[in-house]
């Protein structure tokens, strides 16, 4: 087994530590970061596990109500995976270039600097799947089956993050079928292994056998709501978020994991990415639910690299240079160095949703207090402002109280579960919800103004409707229902 190579990789750390630090403060929150913001803790929710939260407030809790703040998590995700992914290398015979190329490479991919810009589910997702790849292949590769407990525990911990773990292990299960070696699916240590991840994952499990399995409705609602529109993204977006400069590396992986002798134990990682890309696909997933796997691809792929560039500098320069250009590239679609004022004028916002789900909310929130100050007195004492989505409701939640907003409510995904306004609520503030549907639920709504960021990013909120609306047609335990929506 080569040594670490902790000059290359540590490099690769610091440069993404520092790299995301500074940027941690740009733009704004993401919508999701806002939504994390508002759940309590609790065992689980009707569309998420519950770490990601939970990492939310614990980060918000040491170190302040701050943007910077709830990305801490992010920060540490994202390098985290980046090591992982060296020592990936490392486990597959790759010396100091190969652990340097994974780990330059695996830091300055879009993807990376995305998931590890601002917390979302899939930051967390990346650092765990990770985890379980690095100890399945030692478990394989060494083989040393107790490896499979440490595969176990990472998958719980996953488990109570996001289910998406589930389909690595269907892709790795297909592909050891397939490929073999299938002895290993036999193993005491593996189903100890799946015993002690059904144990660590247990709070996720049962809050979703005890609440009708809410995670299968939400995937149901993905695959509609986003599915036709992600569908002819799940391909291009294997290239786009490792780097096209790059992403000759995963193909060069990808046949070095099926044809090298010595990687014959783990030929089912190449099975499995398939098998990923094709349940993806067929199911209507997002196309970044593989990106993980692509960590793995880039890592065997920098095996055979490092041969090819020995005794070579002119190779040498090409590769570092490709890297560089990736890492620039990256920066700009994925971190907030594009100045805002001009942003809505780049096709980053069009590229990186994530960008543009960052910009406008305190201005939104300024914009629906307006409209709620307009109201006469008597109509403010008995107001609540009602969202469309989590991510509005998550700005006036962390905006809304410094410009004297009431409360906030949304029937979108758990924020249903939270209840009605209050039975005496007679006047509401509606925030993105459409005018056709808010007018059959009220006596009286009319249109007061329109979402403006006012820096021309076209994102979900822009343009979208702030009404006035009174005279709930029905008591609001019986209205409420039809606000619930999933997506």
């Amino acid at each position: 087994m080569p040594p670490v190579a902790w000059w290359p990789v540590g490099t690769a750390l610091v440069a993404t530590l520092v790299v995301l630090t500074v940027t941690s403060f740009g733009y704004g929150y993401h919508r999701d970061e806002l939504y994390f913001r508002m759940l309590p803790p609790a065992w689980g929710y009707l569309d998420q596990p519950p770490l990601t939260p939970v990492l939310a407030r614990v980060a918000t809790g040491l170190f302040g109500d701050h943007l910077w703040a709830v990305r801490v998590p992010a920060t540490l995700c994202a390098a985290g995976a980046v090591l992982l992914v060296a020592l990936i290398a490392r486990e597959l015979g790759g010396r100091g270039w190969a652990q340097g190329i994974a780990a330059f490479g695996f830091a300055s991919a879009s993807g990376t600097l995305i998931f590890g810009h601002i917390l979302l589910t899939a930051t967390v997702d990346l650092l765990l799947w990770s985890a379980v790849i690095l100890f399945a292949v030692r478990a394989l590769l060494r083989a040393e089956p107790r490896w499979w407990l440490a595969v176990g525990a990472a998958v719980g911990v996953a488990l109570d993050n996001k289910d998406l773990v589930v389909l690595l292990l269907l892709g790795l299960a297909v592909g050891l079928l397939l490929v073999g070696p299938r002895r290993v699916l036999t193993s005491g240590w593996l189903w100890a292994g799946v015993g002690l991840a059904v144990l660590i994952g247990a709070p996720n499990l049962l809050y979703q056998a005890t609440h009708g399995w809410p995670q299968a409705t939400m995937a149901g609602a993905i695959a509609v709501h986003k599915g036709p529109d992600a569908r002819p993204m799940v391909l291009p977006l294997q290239i786009l978020l490792i780097g096209p400069p790059l992403f000759a590396l995963v193909v060069v992986g990808f046949v070095a994991l099926l044809r090298r002798p010595t990687s014959r134990a783990i030929r089912a990682f190449a099975v499995g990415y398939l098998v990923v890309v094709v349940v993806v696909l067929v199911t209507g997933g997002q196309g970044y639910y593989p990106y993980g796997l692509l960590g793995l691809l880039l890592a065997a792929g920098a095996v055979p690299t490092e041969r090819w560039l020995t005794g070579h500098g002119g190779r040498r320069a090409l590769l570092v240079a490709a890297i560089g250009v990736n890492a620039a590239v990256s920066t700009v679609i994925a971190l907030p160095v594009v100045p805002l004022s001009v942003l809505g004028d780049t096709p980053v916002p069009a590229v990186n949703q994530a960008a543009r789900d960052q910009v406008g909310w305190p201005v939104y929130v300024g914009q629906v207090a307006a409209a709620y100050r307009a109201l006469p007195p008597a109509d403010r004492a008995h107001a609540v402002v009602l969202t469309a989505n989590y991510g509005e409701a998550g700005a006036i939640s962390r905006y809304g109280a410094g410009l004297g907003l009431p409360a906030v409510y949304s029937g979108h995904n758990q924020l249903y579960a939270y209840g009605p306004p209050p039975a005496d609520t007679t006047v509401v503030v509606t925030v993105g919800l459409p005018m056709a549907v808010v007018r059959d639920r009220f006596g009286d709504c009319q249109a007061v103004g329109r979402l403006d960021n006012g820096v021309r990013v076209d994102n979900e909120e822009q343009g979208r409707p702030i009404a006035i609306c009174r005279n709930p047609v029905a008591a609001w335990a019986r209205l409420w229902p039809s606000f619930r929506h999933f997506d």
